[in-house]
Protein backbone atom coordinates (compact mmCIF):
# COMPACT_ATOMS: atom_id res chain seq x y z
CA UNK A 1 0.00 0.00 0.00
CA UNK A 2 1.20 3.33 -1.07
CA UNK A 3 1.98 6.41 1.16
CA UNK A 4 -1.01 8.01 -1.06
CA UNK A 5 -3.33 5.28 -0.37
CA UNK A 6 -2.60 5.48 3.54
CA UNK A 7 -3.31 9.73 3.35
CA UNK A 8 -5.99 9.17 1.70
CA UNK A 9 -7.46 6.49 3.77
CA UNK A 10 -6.64 8.67 6.87
CA UNK A 11 -8.09 12.21 5.31
CA UNK A 12 -11.03 10.00 4.36
CA UNK A 13 -11.34 8.96 7.91
CA UNK A 14 -10.95 12.31 9.52
CA UNK A 15 -13.44 14.01 7.45
CA UNK A 16 -16.00 10.83 8.32
CA UNK A 17 -15.21 11.26 11.99
CA UNK A 18 -16.07 14.84 12.08
CA UNK A 19 -19.15 14.42 9.78
CA UNK A 20 -20.67 11.77 12.15
CA UNK A 21 -19.54 14.11 15.64
CA UNK A 22 -21.19 17.24 13.45
CA UNK A 23 -24.33 15.23 12.78
CA UNK A 24 -24.34 14.21 16.62
CA UNK A 25 -23.68 17.61 17.83
CA UNK A 26 -26.31 19.63 15.37
CA UNK A 27 -29.26 16.56 16.61
CA UNK A 28 -28.21 17.43 20.70
CA UNK A 29 -29.59 21.07 19.86
CA UNK A 30 -32.16 20.38 17.08
CA UNK A 31 -33.21 16.41 18.04
CA UNK A 32 -31.83 15.27 21.34
CA UNK A 33 -33.92 12.02 20.76
CA UNK A 34 -32.90 11.26 17.85
CA UNK A 35 -29.44 10.79 15.79
CA UNK A 36 -28.27 10.02 12.85
CA UNK A 37 -26.14 6.79 14.64
CA UNK A 38 -29.18 5.81 16.71
CA UNK A 39 -31.47 6.03 14.06
CA UNK A 40 -29.64 3.92 11.90
CA UNK A 41 -28.87 1.66 15.17
CA UNK A 42 -32.59 1.54 15.46
CA UNK A 43 -33.02 0.93 11.54
CA UNK A 44 -30.94 -1.98 11.80
CA UNK A 45 -32.27 -3.55 14.68
CA UNK A 46 -36.18 -3.35 13.11
CA UNK A 47 -35.08 -4.29 9.87
CA UNK A 48 -33.01 -7.79 11.12
CA UNK A 49 -34.83 -11.38 10.98
CA UNK A 50 -35.94 -12.46 14.14
CA UNK A 51 -33.69 -15.48 13.64
CA UNK A 52 -30.49 -12.80 13.89
CA UNK A 53 -31.98 -10.79 16.58
CA UNK A 54 -32.25 -14.27 18.56
CA UNK A 55 -28.49 -15.67 17.44
CA UNK A 56 -27.11 -11.86 18.77
CA UNK A 57 -28.67 -12.30 21.77
CA UNK A 58 -27.67 -15.74 22.46
CA UNK A 59 -24.21 -14.93 21.20
CA UNK A 60 -24.22 -11.22 23.81
CA UNK A 61 -26.70 -11.59 25.99
CA UNK A 62 -27.40 -7.75 27.41
CA UNK A 63 -24.65 -6.86 25.49
CA UNK A 64 -25.96 -7.19 22.16
CA UNK A 65 -26.69 -3.22 21.79
CA UNK A 66 -22.68 -2.56 22.40
CA UNK A 67 -21.85 -4.30 20.07
CA UNK A 68 -24.19 -3.54 17.31
CA UNK A 69 -22.85 -0.01 18.05
CA UNK A 70 -19.19 -1.28 18.05
CA UNK A 71 -20.33 -2.56 14.50
CA UNK A 72 -21.65 0.48 12.90
CA UNK A 73 -18.78 2.32 14.31
CA UNK A 74 -16.88 -0.01 12.48
CA UNK A 75 -18.56 0.42 9.20
CA UNK A 76 -18.71 4.00 9.26
CA UNK A 77 -14.85 3.81 9.76
CA UNK A 78 -14.22 1.33 6.65
CA UNK A 79 -16.75 3.51 4.45
CA UNK A 80 -14.91 6.68 5.19
CA UNK A 81 -11.37 5.51 4.67
CA UNK A 82 -12.75 3.73 1.71
CA UNK A 83 -14.36 7.34 0.21
CA UNK A 84 -11.12 8.90 0.80
CA UNK A 85 -9.31 6.40 -1.47
CA UNK A 86 -11.59 6.85 -4.09
CA UNK A 87 -11.62 10.78 -4.10
CA UNK A 88 -7.97 10.37 -4.04
CA UNK A 89 -8.16 8.49 -7.32
CA UNK A 90 -11.20 10.00 -9.06
CA UNK A 91 -12.50 13.05 -8.13
CA UNK A 92 -15.93 12.88 -7.13
CA UNK A 93 -16.18 9.32 -6.66
CA UNK A 94 -15.74 9.48 -2.86
CA UNK A 95 -18.24 12.31 -2.54
CA UNK A 96 -20.81 10.40 -3.94
CA UNK A 97 -20.21 7.85 -1.35
CA UNK A 98 -20.39 9.91 1.63
CA UNK A 99 -23.56 11.55 0.12
CA UNK A 100 -25.27 8.01 -0.19
CA UNK A 101 -24.03 7.26 3.29
CA UNK A 102 -25.68 10.75 4.34
CA UNK A 103 -29.27 9.85 2.60
CA UNK A 104 -28.78 6.30 4.46
CA UNK A 105 -28.65 8.49 7.20
CA UNK A 106 -31.72 10.59 7.17
CA UNK A 107 -33.78 8.09 5.71
CA UNK A 108 -33.21 6.12 9.10
CA UNK A 109 -34.03 9.30 10.99
CA UNK A 110 -37.46 10.03 9.25
CA UNK A 111 -38.56 6.85 9.77
CA UNK A 112 -38.05 7.13 13.56
CA UNK A 113 -41.01 7.20 15.73
CA UNK A 114 -39.61 9.96 17.71
CA UNK A 115 -38.34 12.14 14.38
CA UNK A 116 -39.86 15.44 14.61
CA UNK A 117 -39.20 17.94 11.12
CA UNK A 118 -35.99 19.37 12.62
CA UNK A 119 -34.76 15.89 12.82
CA UNK A 120 -33.55 15.56 9.51
CA UNK A 121 -30.92 18.42 9.76
CA UNK A 122 -28.87 16.27 11.22
CA UNK A 123 -27.99 13.67 8.64
CA UNK A 124 -27.93 16.74 6.25
CA UNK A 125 -25.17 18.14 8.48
CA UNK A 126 -23.56 15.21 8.67
CA UNK A 127 -23.04 14.60 5.18
CA UNK A 128 -22.36 18.29 3.72
CA UNK A 129 -19.79 18.64 6.27
CA UNK A 130 -17.90 14.79 5.53
CA UNK A 131 -18.23 15.84 2.12
CA UNK A 132 -16.66 19.34 2.63
CA UNK A 133 -13.67 18.39 4.78
CA UNK A 134 -13.16 15.01 2.50
CA UNK A 135 -12.69 17.23 -0.58
CA UNK A 136 -11.23 20.21 1.13
CA UNK A 137 -8.32 17.28 2.32
CA UNK A 138 -8.06 14.96 -1.37
CA UNK A 139 -7.15 18.21 -2.44
CA UNK A 140 -4.31 19.70 -0.52
CA UNK A 141 -3.15 15.84 -0.26
CA UNK A 142 -3.30 15.90 -4.39
CA UNK A 143 -1.07 18.83 -4.29
CA UNK A 144 1.73 17.37 -1.93
CA UNK A 145 1.55 13.19 -3.53
CA UNK A 146 1.40 12.31 -6.62
CA UNK A 147 -1.10 10.79 -8.31
CA UNK A 148 -1.54 6.93 -8.98
CA UNK A 149 -0.15 4.87 -10.16
CA UNK A 150 3.59 6.47 -9.54
CA UNK A 151 6.52 4.49 -8.99
CA UNK A 152 9.13 6.93 -7.72
CA UNK A 153 8.93 9.37 -4.62
CA UNK A 154 8.36 12.84 -5.87
CA UNK A 155 11.25 15.49 -5.35
CA UNK A 156 11.51 17.30 -1.56
CA UNK A 157 10.91 20.77 -3.16
CA UNK A 158 10.03 23.75 -1.51
CA UNK A 159 6.63 24.01 -2.83
CA UNK A 160 6.48 19.99 -2.05
CA UNK A 161 6.90 20.95 1.81
CA UNK A 162 4.62 23.49 1.96
CA UNK A 163 2.10 21.31 0.43
CA UNK A 164 2.62 18.55 2.76
CA UNK A 165 2.35 21.46 5.87
CA UNK A 166 -0.96 22.67 4.68
CA UNK A 167 -2.68 18.90 3.94
CA UNK A 168 -1.02 17.72 7.64
CA UNK A 169 -2.19 21.00 9.37
CA UNK A 170 -5.69 20.55 7.80
CA UNK A 171 -5.54 17.07 8.98
CA UNK A 172 -4.85 17.71 12.41
CA UNK A 173 -7.15 21.17 12.77
CA UNK A 174 -9.93 18.38 11.55
CA UNK A 175 -8.72 16.23 13.63
CA UNK A 176 -8.64 18.73 16.61
CA UNK A 177 -11.93 20.16 15.94
CA UNK A 178 -13.91 17.05 15.61
CA UNK A 179 -11.99 16.06 19.63
CA UNK A 180 -13.94 19.33 20.67
CA UNK A 181 -17.36 18.73 19.13
CA UNK A 182 -17.35 15.43 20.63
CA UNK A 183 -16.85 17.00 24.03
CA UNK A 184 -19.10 19.66 23.51
CA UNK A 185 -21.83 16.96 22.29
CA UNK A 186 -21.18 14.99 25.04
CA UNK A 187 -21.63 18.10 27.33
CA UNK A 188 -25.02 18.57 25.50
CA UNK A 189 -26.86 15.45 25.26
CA UNK A 190 -26.05 14.65 29.19
CA UNK A 191 -30.14 14.70 29.11
CA UNK A 192 -29.40 11.71 31.30
CA UNK A 193 -27.98 13.72 33.97
CA UNK A 194 -31.91 15.30 33.88
CA UNK A 195 -33.47 12.38 34.37
CA UNK A 196 -31.23 10.66 37.08
CA UNK A 197 -30.58 13.40 38.74
CA UNK A 198 -34.70 14.27 39.22
CA UNK A 199 -34.43 10.27 40.09
CA UNK A 200 -32.16 10.80 42.38
CA UNK A 201 -34.17 13.40 44.36
CA UNK A 202 -37.39 10.85 44.02
CA UNK A 203 -39.24 9.89 47.01
CA UNK A 204 -41.68 6.70 46.48
CA UNK A 205 -44.88 7.12 47.37
CA UNK A 206 -45.96 4.30 49.85
CA UNK A 207 -48.07 1.90 49.16
CA UNK A 208 -51.71 2.16 49.71
CA UNK A 209 -51.48 -2.41 48.88
CA UNK A 210 -48.66 -3.44 50.62
CA UNK A 211 -46.74 -6.20 49.44
CA UNK A 212 -47.26 -10.05 50.12
CA UNK A 213 -45.52 -11.43 52.66
CA UNK A 214 -42.03 -13.55 51.67
CA UNK A 215 -43.12 -16.81 53.17
CA UNK A 216 -40.80 -18.56 55.96
CA UNK A 217 -38.34 -20.94 53.84
CA UNK A 218 -39.14 -19.25 50.65
CA UNK A 219 -35.27 -18.46 50.06
CA UNK A 220 -33.28 -21.50 50.31
CA UNK A 221 -29.50 -21.68 51.61
CA UNK A 222 -27.92 -23.16 48.18
CA UNK A 223 -24.66 -21.86 47.09
CA UNK A 224 -24.91 -20.47 43.48
CA UNK A 225 -28.92 -20.34 42.94
CA UNK A 226 -30.72 -17.32 41.88
CA UNK A 227 -31.99 -15.13 44.85
CA UNK A 228 -35.11 -15.12 45.15
CA UNK A 229 -35.63 -11.44 44.37
CA UNK A 230 -33.18 -10.09 41.38
CA UNK A 231 -30.99 -6.87 42.68
CA UNK A 232 -32.05 -4.33 40.33
CA UNK A 233 -28.05 -3.89 38.92
CA UNK A 234 -28.28 -8.21 38.06
CA UNK A 235 -31.82 -7.84 35.99
CA UNK A 236 -31.73 -8.55 33.01
CA UNK A 237 -32.66 -5.75 30.36
CA UNK A 238 -33.54 -6.68 26.35
CA UNK A 239 -35.49 -3.72 24.11
CA UNK A 240 -34.62 -2.19 20.85
CA UNK A 241 -33.65 0.98 22.61
CA UNK A 242 -30.16 1.76 20.93
CA UNK A 243 -29.87 4.55 23.87
CA UNK A 244 -31.64 4.25 26.84
CA UNK A 245 -34.33 7.44 26.64
CA UNK A 246 -33.95 10.35 28.96
CA UNK A 247 -37.24 11.17 30.02
CA UNK A 248 -37.77 14.79 31.93
CA UNK A 249 -40.62 13.42 34.64
CA UNK A 250 -42.39 16.76 34.80
CA UNK A 251 -42.41 16.67 30.92
CA UNK A 252 -44.18 12.80 30.67
CA UNK A 253 -47.51 12.71 29.91
CA UNK A 254 -49.54 9.28 29.07
CA UNK A 255 -52.40 9.36 26.95
CA UNK A 256 -55.39 6.60 27.13
CA UNK A 257 -56.96 6.93 23.25
CA UNK A 258 -59.04 4.75 21.05
CA UNK A 259 -61.75 2.68 21.47
CA UNK A 260 -62.66 4.59 25.11
CA UNK A 261 -65.58 6.64 26.11
CA UNK A 262 -63.43 9.48 26.93
CA UNK A 263 -59.67 10.14 26.31
CA UNK A 264 -57.71 10.65 29.13
CA UNK A 265 -54.35 11.92 30.02
CA UNK A 266 -52.16 12.25 33.49
CA UNK A 267 -48.98 13.42 33.97
CA UNK A 268 -46.38 11.98 36.45
CA UNK A 269 -47.23 13.82 39.56
CA UNK A 270 -50.77 12.87 39.26
CA UNK A 271 -49.89 8.71 38.42
CA UNK A 272 -47.80 9.50 42.23
CA UNK A 273 -50.74 10.76 44.00
CA UNK A 274 -52.44 7.64 42.70
CA UNK A 275 -53.35 5.18 45.42
CA UNK A 276 -49.98 2.31 44.97
CA UNK A 277 -49.86 -1.45 45.02
CA UNK A 278 -46.56 -3.23 45.45
CA UNK A 279 -46.32 -6.53 43.96
CA UNK A 280 -43.20 -9.02 43.59
CA UNK A 281 -44.09 -10.26 40.40
CA UNK A 282 -41.80 -12.59 37.67
CA UNK A 283 -41.31 -11.30 34.55
CA UNK A 284 -39.19 -12.98 31.32
CA UNK A 285 -38.50 -12.02 27.96
CA UNK A 286 -39.62 -14.44 25.41
CA UNK A 287 -36.16 -14.83 23.80
CA UNK A 288 -35.15 -16.96 26.69
CA UNK A 289 -34.27 -20.05 25.69
CA UNK A 290 -34.50 -23.05 27.78
CA UNK A 291 -32.52 -22.80 30.78
CA UNK A 292 -31.76 -19.08 29.93
CA UNK A 293 -31.37 -15.92 32.21
CA UNK A 294 -33.56 -13.78 30.76
CA UNK A 295 -35.85 -13.59 33.52
CA UNK A 296 -35.85 -11.96 36.67
CA UNK A 297 -38.15 -11.08 40.29
CA UNK A 298 -38.80 -7.99 41.40
CA UNK A 299 -40.80 -6.02 43.55
CA UNK A 300 -42.93 -3.44 41.59
CA UNK A 301 -44.96 -0.29 43.04
CA UNK A 302 -47.60 1.03 40.72
CA UNK A 303 -50.96 1.83 40.26
CA UNK A 304 -53.33 -0.50 38.85
CA UNK A 305 -53.57 -0.04 34.59
CA UNK A 306 -57.30 -1.45 35.16
CA UNK A 307 -57.91 1.84 37.77
CA UNK A 308 -56.56 4.05 34.32
CA UNK A 309 -58.59 2.01 31.85
CA UNK A 310 -61.38 2.20 33.90
CA UNK A 311 -61.24 6.41 34.08
CA UNK A 312 -61.17 5.75 29.90
CA UNK A 313 -64.31 3.72 29.80
CA UNK A 314 -63.48 0.99 27.16
CA UNK A 315 -66.04 0.87 24.45
CA UNK A 316 -67.50 -2.83 23.77
CA UNK A 317 -65.83 -4.85 21.44
CA UNK A 318 -62.20 -3.81 22.57
CA UNK A 319 -59.83 -6.74 23.49
CA UNK A 320 -56.82 -5.19 22.88
CA UNK A 321 -54.46 -2.24 24.65
CA UNK A 322 -51.66 -1.27 22.39
CA UNK A 323 -49.12 0.37 24.37
CA UNK A 324 -46.23 2.39 23.01
CA UNK A 325 -42.67 3.65 24.37
CA UNK A 326 -40.86 7.00 24.15
CA UNK A 327 -39.10 5.00 20.99
CA UNK A 328 -41.80 4.07 19.35
CA UNK A 329 -41.74 0.30 20.48
CA UNK A 330 -45.44 -0.94 20.95
CA UNK A 331 -46.77 -4.24 22.69
CA UNK A 332 -50.27 -5.94 22.23
CA UNK A 333 -51.55 -6.68 25.63
CA UNK A 334 -55.38 -8.54 25.40
CA UNK A 335 -57.28 -5.81 27.50
CA UNK A 336 -58.36 -9.05 30.06
CA UNK A 337 -55.04 -9.01 31.22
CA UNK A 338 -54.72 -5.49 32.30
CA UNK A 339 -58.36 -5.12 33.46
CA UNK A 340 -58.57 -8.78 35.59
CA UNK A 341 -57.59 -8.80 39.56
CA UNK A 342 -53.53 -9.48 38.16
CA UNK A 343 -52.73 -6.32 39.38
CA UNK A 344 -50.69 -5.67 36.07
CA UNK A 345 -49.21 -1.55 36.92
CA UNK A 346 -47.70 1.08 35.78
CA UNK A 347 -44.71 0.57 37.65
CA UNK A 348 -42.36 3.78 39.06
CA UNK A 349 -40.70 1.43 41.75
CA UNK A 350 -38.41 -1.52 41.46
CA UNK A 351 -37.13 -3.35 44.61
CA UNK A 352 -37.90 -0.35 46.71
CA UNK A 353 -36.19 2.97 44.62
CA UNK A 354 -37.45 4.75 41.56
CA UNK A 355 -37.13 2.84 38.16
CA UNK A 356 -33.74 3.10 36.90
CA UNK A 357 -33.32 5.04 33.84
CA UNK A 358 -32.48 1.25 31.79
CA UNK A 359 -35.66 0.04 33.07
CA UNK A 360 -38.12 2.11 31.71
CA UNK A 361 -38.27 5.12 34.51
CA UNK A 362 -40.35 6.92 34.87
CA UNK A 363 -42.90 4.05 34.24
CA UNK A 364 -43.41 1.29 32.53
CA UNK A 365 -45.85 -1.79 32.38
CA UNK A 366 -45.65 -4.56 34.23
CA UNK A 367 -48.02 -7.58 33.59
CA UNK A 368 -47.89 -10.58 35.66
CA UNK A 369 -47.97 -13.73 33.20
CA UNK A 370 -47.20 -12.97 29.90
CA UNK A 371 -43.68 -11.98 28.58
CA UNK A 372 -42.30 -8.97 28.30
CA UNK A 373 -42.97 -8.42 23.90
CA UNK A 374 -47.02 -8.61 24.72
CA UNK A 375 -46.88 -6.19 27.97
CA UNK A 376 -43.70 -5.09 29.67
CA UNK A 377 -43.57 -1.43 27.61
CA UNK A 378 -40.55 0.41 28.86
CA UNK A 379 -40.49 4.23 28.61
CA UNK A 380 -44.62 4.22 28.52
CA UNK A 381 -46.33 7.12 26.70
CA UNK A 382 -49.60 5.58 25.19
CA UNK A 383 -52.23 3.52 26.28
CA UNK A 384 -54.42 2.55 22.50
CA UNK A 385 -57.61 0.54 23.61
CA UNK A 386 -58.09 -1.36 20.27
CA UNK A 387 -59.06 -4.60 19.11
CA UNK A 388 -56.36 -7.70 17.43
CA UNK A 389 -57.79 -7.67 13.94
CA UNK A 390 -56.75 -3.81 13.83
CA UNK A 391 -53.85 -3.14 15.53
CA UNK A 392 -50.28 -5.09 15.21
CA UNK A 393 -47.37 -4.56 17.38
CA UNK A 394 -44.27 -4.08 16.95
CA UNK A 395 -42.87 -7.70 16.69
CA UNK A 396 -46.09 -9.41 15.68
CA UNK A 397 -45.44 -8.51 11.46
CA UNK A 398 -41.46 -9.62 12.10
CA UNK A 399 -42.84 -13.61 13.01
CA UNK A 400 -44.13 -13.39 16.52
CA UNK A 401 -47.38 -13.94 18.30
CA UNK A 402 -49.70 -11.03 19.02
CA UNK A 403 -50.22 -13.28 22.45
CA UNK A 404 -47.44 -14.57 25.13
CA UNK A 405 -49.02 -16.26 28.28
CA UNK A 406 -45.52 -17.43 29.90
CA UNK A 407 -45.11 -21.30 29.74
CA UNK A 408 -44.42 -23.47 32.39
CA UNK A 409 -40.29 -23.75 32.59
CA UNK A 410 -37.56 -24.29 34.85
CA UNK A 411 -34.02 -24.38 35.57
CA UNK A 412 -31.16 -26.03 37.09
CA UNK A 413 -28.64 -23.11 38.73
CA UNK A 414 -26.44 -25.42 40.12
CA UNK A 415 -23.93 -27.10 39.72
CA UNK A 416 -23.09 -25.38 36.15
CA UNK A 417 -23.17 -27.95 33.09
CA UNK A 418 -19.85 -29.11 32.26
CA UNK A 419 -18.68 -29.38 36.42
CA UNK A 420 -17.10 -31.92 37.17
CA UNK A 421 -17.92 -32.92 40.72
CA UNK A 422 -16.61 -35.10 43.87
CA UNK A 423 -18.09 -38.32 44.58
CA UNK A 424 -21.15 -38.39 47.11
CA UNK A 425 -23.80 -36.22 48.30
CA UNK A 426 -24.48 -33.53 45.44
CA UNK A 427 -26.85 -30.90 46.09
CA UNK A 428 -28.59 -29.38 42.71
CA UNK A 429 -30.88 -26.11 42.96
CA UNK A 430 -32.64 -23.82 40.75
CA UNK A 431 -35.76 -21.77 40.00
CA UNK A 432 -39.22 -22.26 38.14
CA UNK A 433 -41.96 -20.47 37.34
CA UNK A 434 -45.77 -20.88 35.77
CA UNK A 435 -46.61 -17.34 36.24
CA UNK A 436 -50.28 -16.30 37.13
CA UNK A 437 -50.56 -20.28 37.22
CA UNK A 438 -48.09 -21.21 40.16
CA UNK A 439 -45.74 -24.21 40.56
CA UNK A 440 -47.15 -27.20 41.98
CA UNK A 441 -43.95 -29.51 41.84
CA UNK A 442 -40.53 -29.86 40.59
CA UNK A 443 -38.84 -32.75 39.63
CA UNK A 444 -35.48 -34.42 38.40
CA UNK A 445 -34.36 -37.16 36.78
CA UNK A 446 -30.55 -38.84 35.60
CA UNK A 447 -29.61 -40.14 32.60
CA UNK A 448 -33.10 -40.79 31.70
CA UNK A 449 -34.50 -42.49 34.35
CA UNK A 450 -37.25 -42.27 37.29
CA UNK A 451 -38.28 -38.70 37.85
CA UNK A 452 -37.66 -37.96 41.60
CA UNK A 453 -39.46 -34.80 43.33
CA UNK A 454 -37.43 -32.17 44.44
CA UNK A 455 -37.88 -30.32 47.94
CA UNK A 456 -39.81 -26.70 46.45
CA UNK A 457 -39.83 -23.76 48.27
CA UNK A 458 -42.94 -21.70 49.28
CA UNK A 459 -43.72 -19.23 46.63
CA UNK A 460 -43.85 -15.48 46.95
CA UNK A 461 -47.01 -15.84 45.01
CA UNK A 462 -48.42 -17.94 41.79
CA UNK A 463 -46.57 -14.79 40.04
CA UNK A 464 -42.88 -15.21 40.89
CA UNK A 465 -41.21 -17.53 40.48
CA UNK A 466 -39.88 -20.74 42.89
CA UNK A 467 -36.65 -22.06 44.12
CA UNK A 468 -36.44 -26.02 44.58
CA UNK A 469 -33.21 -28.13 45.62
CA UNK A 470 -33.17 -31.60 45.38
CA UNK A 471 -29.41 -33.35 46.81
CA UNK A 472 -28.62 -36.89 44.93
CA UNK A 473 -25.89 -39.92 45.85
CA UNK A 474 -23.45 -39.65 42.54
CA UNK A 475 -20.56 -42.30 42.28
CA UNK A 476 -17.97 -41.59 39.59
CA UNK A 477 -19.56 -41.78 35.89
CA UNK A 478 -20.68 -39.14 33.47
CA UNK A 479 -24.46 -37.91 34.29
CA UNK A 480 -27.27 -35.77 32.33
CA UNK A 481 -29.56 -34.38 34.85
CA UNK A 482 -33.31 -33.02 33.41
CA UNK A 483 -35.23 -30.78 35.38
CA UNK A 484 -39.42 -30.28 35.01
CA UNK A 485 -41.79 -28.56 36.58
CA UNK A 486 -45.72 -28.98 36.76
CA UNK A 487 -47.62 -25.65 37.67
CA UNK A 488 -50.48 -25.55 40.06
CA UNK A 489 -52.95 -26.72 37.96
CA UNK A 490 -51.44 -29.92 37.40
CA UNK A 491 -50.13 -29.48 33.60
CA UNK A 492 -46.41 -30.29 33.62
CA UNK A 493 -44.26 -28.45 30.74
CA UNK A 494 -43.71 -30.33 28.01
CA UNK A 495 -40.58 -32.12 26.93
CA UNK A 496 -40.81 -30.74 23.10
CA UNK A 497 -37.95 -28.53 22.56
CA UNK A 498 -38.81 -25.86 20.36
CA UNK A 499 -37.68 -22.37 19.63
CA UNK A 500 -37.97 -19.10 21.31
CA UNK A 501 -40.46 -18.13 18.28
CA UNK A 502 -42.84 -17.53 18.04
CA UNK A 503 -44.20 -17.37 21.08
CA UNK A 504 -41.36 -18.71 23.90
CA UNK A 505 -39.22 -21.79 23.96
CA UNK A 506 -40.26 -24.85 25.37
CA UNK A 507 -38.20 -28.30 26.45
CA UNK A 508 -36.58 -29.75 29.49
CA UNK A 509 -33.34 -27.48 31.11
CA UNK A 510 -30.81 -30.37 30.23
CA UNK A 511 -27.22 -30.20 31.77
CA UNK A 512 -24.47 -33.02 31.73
CA UNK A 513 -21.34 -33.24 34.70
CA UNK A 514 -18.42 -35.80 35.32
CA UNK A 515 -18.25 -36.99 39.41
CA UNK A 516 -14.72 -38.36 40.08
Amino acid sequence: MTKSVLWSATAGLAAGTAGIIAGELTAAFFSPLVSPVTALGGAVIDAVPPAVKDLAIQLFGTADKVVLVASIILVATILAAFAGILERRRTGTGLVLAGLAGAAGLTAVLTRAQATPQAAVAPVVAAVVTMLLLRTLIRRLAAWTPPEPATTEAPTTPAASFARRRFLNALAGTTLAAAVAGAVTTVLTRATAVASGFRGSMTLPDPVTTPQPIPSGASLAVDGISPLVTPNADFYRIDTALTVPAIDPPAWKLKVTGMVEREVEIDFSTLLSKPMTERHVTIACVSNEVGGDLIGNALWLGWPVRELLALAGPKPGADMVLSTSNDGWTASTPLEALTDDRDALLAVGMNGEPLPLEHGFPVRMIVPGLYGFVSATKWLTELKVTRFADDVAYWTPRGWSDRGPIKTQSRIDVPRSGRTLSAGRVQFGGVAWAQHRGVGKVELRVNRGTWQEAVLAPGISKDTWYQWQLGLDLTPGDYEVQVRATDATGKPQTEVRTHVAPDGATGYHTINVKVA
